[in-house]
């Protein structure tokens, strides 16, 4: 009997405990916890990128709502004037998530503590000077590279937007040894989203419906827009794009090209480059990649290459890939179909070529 009373008062106290966690679990849930800050930089940022990317990050569209920045904006000496200005216009913004920004020139004050670089800072295309335009990132992203590798958090993740940026991101991590391989990406962000508003507009739909296009290879005028595997919800479950457009030769020429010129047609309609919509893919890189993609969903990235799908380990190459917990990965197992295949090795071949430059480099 004693034994009985001794089990039921055991209970008791366990039921207790259980009854006051829960209780104490509610009311936890009331009190607003702010998360310490992330210290996010963007170099490159007195541009128009740069102007239109950094009130973005300071609302919260890129780290999420209730994630606090401080912002370290980087630019050259000649743009020194204009990126007080942006500053002041930041401050004048009053975003409840922006906790301080650091505008400068000096790239080691630029990096001090930085937990996200985006890079969009870089030497800007003219025609026909591919080398020299390699040659002339190699210099800026060496140096840009080993002032992350002193002075930034260890696990600091880097999207490099300023172009070539898949090899630009090579360079950056050859220069920064200590960062981690798998945060240092590059951004084909841009043109995913712009094949999958190529498809929303063929198929009459929501772009939010369609999910799963592929941007292979090279942010270049190459890029290969792959939507063999893509899908749209249509209300009663998930189609095949290509079966839904049924027209081969449009996904092989037409789309392809309306994907690979939309920047030079945006640039000729407007007189200026893509600014708004190459902030909104930075945030959306970003976003996925730290707070992770969608179930079923997987997005364009430039990643260092494992081997996946026949590609030379040693380049950063866009492949499709998910996202948990801030890793990536790539989505393995997609049937290459010729066609696609002939794409992707001429932009491996393409990539290998630019890299071979880049190494060249005189040091």
């Amino acid at each position: 009997m004693e034994a009985l009373d001794l089990i039921q008062k055991i209970v008791i106290v366990l039921v207790c405990l259980y009854l006051s966690w829960r209780i104490i679990r509610y009311l936890w849930s009331f009190v607003d916890v702010e998360k310490d800050p992330l210290i996010v930089l963007v170099t490159g940022a007195a541009g128009q990128i740069g102007y239109a990317l950094l009130p973005m990050i300071a609302r919260g569209a890129m780290l999420g709502r209730d994630q606090p920045v401080i912002i370290h904006m980087l630019d050259i000496e000649p743009n020194a004037e204009t990126l007080i200005g942006v500053k002041m216009e930041l401050m004048d913004g009053a975003f409840p998530l922006l906790k301080g920004v650091i505008a400068t020139t000096d790239v080691i004050e630029a990096c001090k503590g930085v937990d996200v670089a985006i890079m969009l800072g870089g030497f800007p295309h003219r025609k026909d000077d591919n080398k020299d335009l390699i040659f002339s990132n190699v210099a800026i992203y060496k140096a840009q590279a080993s002032a992350l590798e002193q002075h930034a958090d260890p696990d600091c993740k880097v999207l490099v937007v300023a172009n070539p940026a898949n090899t630009n991101a090579l360079i950056l991590k050859e220069y920064a040894p200590s960062i981690p391989e798998e945060n240092i990406t590059s951004l084909t962000r841009l043109d995913h989203n712009r094949a999958l508003n190529q498809i929303a507009e063929k198929l009459n739909v929501n772009v939010g419906d369609v999910k799963n296009i592929i941007i292979w290879g090279n942010h270049s005028s190459n890029l290969y827009p792959d939507a063999n595997h893509a899908t749209v919800n249509t209300g009663v479950g998930h189609e095949s794009v290509k079966e839904l457009i049924d027209d081969d030769h449009w996904l092989n020429t037409n789309f392809i090209t309306n994907v690979q010129t939309r920047g030079q047609t945006i640039v000729k309609a407007r007189r200026l480059s893509c600014a708004s919509s190459a902030a909104i893919s930075v945030c959306d890189h970003m976003r996925d990649w730290i707070l992770g993609t969608p179930t079923g969903t997987w997005v364009s990235m430039g990643v260092y290459s494992d081997g996946s799908y026949g590609i030379q380990p040693g380049l950063i190459y866009s492949f499709p890939v998910t996202c948990e917990k801030g890793e990536w990965s790539i989505v393995q197992g997609l049937k290459i179909d010729e066609f696609a295949r002939g794409k992707m090795d001429a932009l491996q071949r393409e990539l290998i070529e630019e890299k071979r430059v880049a190494y060249s480099y005189p040091h």
